[in-house]
């Protein structure tokens, strides 16, 4: 499956697991209705009905596609790292038990990471 161009920032994150500095990504303020897919492969990760404010400074989601994102030990030891199942890019970390929402699940993803699709 051919992936899609991407730039030198979105290398960083996706590929080499990097982080956007915070309050700085384009999709933080995002309201519209549509779905968040995968920057790098177009696969479908995030309905926007799960998006929220957790006011982190990266966008949050509480719940995600079925099957569209795994989770990794990160290599920190202390966090979970989250990646796209599909192609395996680097979209940020989960983190549970905060309270944030009924979920309670927070996935702290980049923006770099994502592309949004209206509708």
């Amino acid at each position: 499956m051919p992936y899609n161009l991407l730039t030198d920032e979105e290398k960083r994150v996706i590929l080499d697991k990097g982080t956007e500095r915070p309050f700085t990504g384009k999709f933080l303020d995002t309201k519209r209705e549509g779905m968040y897919t995968c920057r790098q492969c177009n696969a479908e990760l995030f309905p926007s009905d799960a998006k929220f404010d957790s006011g982190s400074g990266w966008p949050s989601f509480d719940a995600t596609i079925d099957g569209a994102v795994r989770e990794v030990p990160d290599v920190d030891g202390r966090r979970v790292e989250i990646v796209c199942a599909r192609c395996g890019g680097h979209l940020g970390h989960v983190f549970r038990g905060e309270g944030m929402t009924p979920l309670s699940t927070r996935h702290c993803v980049n923006s770099l990471s994502l592309d949004f699709v209206e509708g």
